[in-house]
């Protein structure tokens, strides 16, 4: 079985994954607030834990792995999304998911196992709470539960800060019913137009951080293997899940392994409205973005495997385009052929080892470079990198010309007249391929790659040539 090495927030160093049971490896993922189009920083996370999921599935099979990522549809923003929007908000919340799903889907993404929404768990964070204030953790105030940050020891080990140090520096609110200007809420009174459920405190809704920990228990247990998400969650959100469920649950280690995704700038700068870069997923996927053209969701998948998962990730108009060039040679290379499992022998050893995917990319172009195609297959099939059309065919010419079948292919813009010189060429190496001639075909080859073409035969045709990002026409004299 393949060792799993995975670097823990909570230890703050790599270690061997060992789950509870591996006949059912359990990991929960913080999912979305769904009150509008999920931003490409919203999407990092999806696809690091996706990653996960997969590799968990082919070490301990499907049927042995159970992965929740949850749906958060009561929040402030949402109801101000209502407000503004004059819609009901179970209407807005309903939309917002399945295009949440959409998008997500369009990236290669697994749904998980278990897509719970915090409005079907209310009873059970009522009885969490109410459980909290009986051991002494949390108490009532106004209309409001507090959890009491001072009864649990712990807090703050997760993100490496003391009580003293996150008061000191913390622009909270503090609500003159708060004992501590760290304890949080975990139940708070609704208006009559707000949504509400009935409580032992009132009319009311959950906190935040009360919904994961709730959901949590009732899917997973009070301990599980892997809790994980953006870095922007460990504080305050993951600490305080930490900090209720062990409360509410001291016999439990809720999670064993934490693991954090850094965050997502474009063009080397923070994603934000003011700087004109911010967009979100269906805004690519439908070139409504400054690039302009339309991002196939295998592409962005692409460049979000390029990069560590705890590194900060830079998205770039160029990065995007070298993807595309890319994934259309690897997808033409692997038509045809089906997947072969000796793939896995590079490409799982790589994710194994704290999920280096873009260590797995390289040995991606390892295989394609030695003409592995059915092994390449398994690799794209098992990193989630499946063609959701043929797109990677619409810039290619085909030509049947004296019974050979060649083609042209290229991204970016070309001009008609170049793309005929270079399948002029393509054809005269096909030719003497044909005949044999193999010195005229070796020339053609070298020359035609001093000219930014790449020459190459594949399964269903006798040559392609695929026009390089160094294309240069003025090489394409003498080559016919």
């Amino acid at each position: 079985m393949t060792t799993i090495k995975l670097h823990n927030t909570r230890t703050r160093r790599k270690e061997v994954f060992t789950p509870i049971d591996p006949d059912n490896v359990r990991m929960y993922v913080c999912g979305p607030t769904v009150y509008d189009r999920a931003h490409l920083g919203n999407a990092r996370p999806v696809v690091v834990f996706d990653v996960l999921y997969r590799l968990l599935r082919e070490t301990y099979g499907a049927d042995h792995v159970t992965y929740v990522r949850n749906f958060t549809d009561v929040d402030d923003k949402i109801i101000r999304r209502a407000d503004e929007s004059g819609r009901p908000i179970d209407q807005i919340t309903a939309e917002t998911t399945q295009w949440f799903l959409d998008d997500m889907g369009a990236l290669g993404a697994l749904e998980p196992d278990a897509m719970p929404r915090a409005t079907q768990f209310i009873p059970q964070m009522v009885a969490m709470i109410e459980n909290l204030i009986a051991g002494g953790h949390a108490y009532a105030a106004e209309g409001h539960v507090l959890f009491a940050v001072e009864s649990y020891k712990s807090y703050g080990a997760l993100s490496g800060r003391t009580v003293e140090d996150m008061i000191a520096g913390a622009r909270v609110e503090v609500a003159p019913y708060k004992r501590n200007p760290m304890d949080f809420v975990l139940w708070k009174p609704s208006s009559d137009d707000q949504p509400g459920w009935d409580s032992p405190w009132g009319r009311g809704r959950p906190g935040w951080h009360i919904e994961c920990s709730a959901m949590s228990y009732e899917l997973l247990g009070d301990s599980f293997d892997i809790h994980g998400g953006g870095n922007d969650l460990m504080f305050p959100h993951h600490e305080n899940e930490i900090a209720q469920s062990c409360c509410a649950h001291p016999k439990g280690e809720f999670a064993r392994y934490w693991l954090h995704n850094e965050m997502l700038q474009v063009e080397g700068k923070k994603m934000s409205k003011s700087l004109g870069n911010f967009f979100t997923v269906r805004d690519l996927l439908d070139g409504n973005w400054s690039g302009g053209w339309k991002v196939p969701g295998e592409v962005i998948r692409f460049v979000f495997l390029s990069t560590h998962y705890r590194k900060p990730m830079d998205w770039t108009e160029k990065k995007a385009e070298e993807a595309k060039t890319e994934l259309c040679k690897w997808f033409r290379m692997t038509q045809g052929y089906g997947p072969d499992p000796y793939g896995q022998a590079s490409i799982v050893p790589r994710l194994a080892d704290d999920l280096n995917t873009s260590e797995a990319l390289t040995r991606m172009r390892m295989l394609a470079d030695q003409g592995e195609n059915e092994q390449l297959r398994w690799a794209l099939d098992f990193m989630g990198l499946v063609p959701s059309s043929d797109w990677f065919e619409e810039k290619n010419s085909t030509s049947m010309d004296g019974g050979l079948s060649v083609g042209v292919s290229w991204t970016g813009t070309i001009p008609n007249d170049q793309v005929e010189a270079v399948m002029k060429v393509v054809h005269a190496y096909a030719k003497a391929r044909q005949v044999k001639d193999y010195e005229i075909a070796d020339h053609l080859r070298k020359m035609a790659t001093k000219a930014g073409i790449k020459l190459s035969v594949l399964k269903d045709r006798d040559a392609q040539g695929e026009i390089l990002s160094d294309f240069d026409p003025t090489k394409l004299e003498g080559l016919e």
